[in-house]
């Protein structure tokens, strides 16, 4: 009972927007006011703590039966609207947390940073000597064929070779997706397209492999010869995904709805967490249908090894995996690794295994076209379909493959709001206007040069396969954003400059989704106690999207505290692209400037 107790107690007073609404005072005319405080940038669900939790096997046909049938039918008897989103700030934002990290949305990032993603600096050598990469584990479940290698000095990573009749995709997409991942803000592993000669492995004498039917299987020279000959090759090189092992200790999948009981730091429910909704728009991007809780995993990680991820990421390589005592063409069979007690760490989430990206398709035709489009079974449709006896054109329907390696993936058919993963997602079935919208104004920031390099890290032989892939992701990019920076304010990065006048960019001008002669500014002051409209505010629009707004002082007698409703001032900067405003929340400090204290997004313009 304390500890439900201290978990609904954390919730309330974090400090997001739940926290916002429950402290906020009402002035005049009923106006909201945000408290004179910081926002919350960093949660603290980070927080150490024993033990362990224990491991989540998630079983894929359940998974998929309760997302399709159970849950949408105790969804529908219960009262459970898609409320706004819990862990927001008063600045309309996610703060930094074991679940995301404000990355491309808040920072600028150069192509190179882009590119880079959550790599360290110190990559696979395809160019050591023969025998120097161990295989001391093979791959036992997923739809690509690979194995586990362990190089001394680098790490350890988990191979996948290409589906055998999609050379090259898969492969390239999960190295291209995870670096956009990252770069949103998810934990996400470094995987990148690698070629080798077959003399780089060496296997460990006896491994085994259980296949996704629970057999236990030898994976020796023949199994191996097996994976390698059903790989992407150039010329004698095997091309694979070399997909860097998580640091800490693997506990199996988060799920997109509800929350761990056996983790302390775990306490809004998934479901109402805004990155794991905005999601959705993302997976629609990269056409991720794959976007279901077992391509997670959640690790359990210590201080000390959560310091040592982030430094090797930042190339410092004092912290680079120790080579075996023994070299790798030691003639006895390497001893099985020692169990460690990892002591009181705390649980980190990622995002992983998304080679599905960018037109997966399927031994049946009829469902490879579908993907996107529809679930593997989507009531709703067929339910339409009985009604209409099939008069609806769907656009699978209408599907071509004209994407080369690519398959289905275009922008021609593609509709961000009616896009689907495989079966339903909790969280992205419960995504707003404002959690679409919060990651539209991250996706804006991937730039067409961004664009171009982040293709380019998948490798693909063929240039053709390389233009149809970025003039693709460019198209369906755009069209994601001229759907959800129409709606709410597109204006982020808000912050005062010099305390004295409120500025932000236009993510929508920034992206350039429509003319500039379409982007017109206008800012209106509200001032106590009534919040009538005071008067225009001087607007200066600069290049790449800023804008800026001077504020105006209130006069205001010596002696009144900080916090006073008398020094609450709203303002509303609108663009004519957008149907509602941005509305700034800030105190009038005096000679101090003003404090920003918290941003709304009305969905149309009208008095606080």
């Amino acid at each position: 009972m304390g500890s439900e107790c201290s978990r609904r107690v954390r919730a309330a007073t974090i400090g997001l927007v739940a926290l916002a609404l429950a402290s906020a005072v009402t002035a005049c005319g009923g106006v909201r006011r945000f408290p004179l405080r910081d926002p919350l940038w960093k949660d603290d669900d980070q927080k150490p703590f024993l033990p362990p939790p224990q491991e989540y096997d998630s079983p894929f046909a359940w998974d998929g039966a309760n997302q399709i049938i159970f849950r949408p039918i105790a969804r529908f008897f219960a009262v459970d609207p898609a409320g706004q989103a819990i862990n927001v700030n008063a600045m309309d934002e996610v703060a930094d947390s074991s679940w995301f990290t404000n990355r491309l949305g808040m920072h600028d990032m150069t192509v190179a940073e882009v590119t880079k993603g959550g790599c360290p600096d110190k990559k696979l050598d395809p160019n050591m000597p023969d025998g120097s990469w161990l295989i001391d584990q093979g791959k036992d479940n997923g739809a690509n064929p690979g194995f586990r290698i362990n190089v001394p000095g680098v790490g350890k990573f988990m191979m996948k070779a290409d589906p055998e009749l999609e050379p090259e995709r898969a492969s390239g997409a999960t190295a291209i997706a995870t670096r956009m991942y990252h770069d949103v803000g998810f934990w996400a592993p470094c995987d990148s397209v690698v070629y080798f000669k077959p003399s780089l492995l060496k296997l460990k004498p006896g491994l085994k492999v259980t296949d996704n039917s629970g057999i236990a299987k030898p994976f020796d020279d023949k199994a191996l010869k097996s994976v390698l000959d059903s790989a992407s090759h150039r010329g004698e090189l095997v091309r694979m995904a070399a997909s860097s092992w998580l640091p800490g200790k693997t506990i199996g999948p988060y799920t997109y709805d509800g929350r761990r009981k056996d983790d302390p730091n775990d306490i809004i429910d998934h479901e109402d967490r805004r990155e794991l909704r905005g999601a959705r728009l993302l997976a629609a991007w990269t056409n991720h249908f794959d976007a279901r809780e077992q391509n997670t995993m959640n690790i359990f990680i210590s201080p000390k090894e959560a310091e040592e991820d982030a430094k090797a990421k930042d190339g410092d390589s004092s912290n680079d995996p120790k080579p075996d005592a023994k070299p790798a063409d030691a003639k006895e069979a390497p001893k099985k690794e020692a169990k460690k007690d990892p002591g009181p760490g705390f649980v980190r989430h990622y995002i992983i295994d998304i080679g599905d990206a960018f037109g997966s398709v399927w031994f049946i035709d009829g469902i490879s076209e579908r993907l996107g489009h529809a679930y593997y079974l989507d009531l709703p449709y067929l339910g339409e379909d009985f009604i209409t006896l099939g008069a609806v054109t769907r656009p699978w329907e209408k599907a071509r493959r004209t994407g080369g390696i690519f398959n289905y993936f275009n922008a021609d058919d593609f509709d961000p709001e009616l896009w689907r993963s495989g079966y339903p997602n909790p969280a992205f079935g419960k995504m707003t206007e404002g959690d679409g919208a919060w990651m539209a104004r991250i996706l804006a920031r991937f730039t067409d040069p961004m664009v171009d390099e982040l293709v380019k890290v998948g490798d693909y032989t063929d240039p053709i396969d390389v233009a149809y892939l970025q003039r693709t992701l460019k198209k369906r990019r755009d069209l994601i954003l001229q759907r959800y920076l129409k709606n709410l304010s597109p204006i982020g990065r808000v912050s005062l400059e010099g305390n004295e006048r409120l500025c932000g960019v236009d993510e929508a001008r920034y992206a350039q989704i429509a003319p500039q002669s379409a982007f017109r500014y206008a800012a209106r002051m509200y001032t106590p106690p009534s919040y009538d409209p005071a008067g225009f505010l001087p607007t200066t629009a600069g290049p790449e999207g800023h804008i800026c707004v001077d504020l105006k002082h209130l006069a205001i007698a010596d002696g009144v505290p900080d916090g006073d409703p008398s020094r609450y001032v709203i303002v509303d900067l609108a663009n004519t692209f957008t149907k509602g405003p941005l509305r700034a929340h800030l105190y009038d400090l005096g000679s101090r400037g003003f404090r920003l204290v918290g941003l709304e997004r009305p969905g149309s313009f009208g008095d606080p």
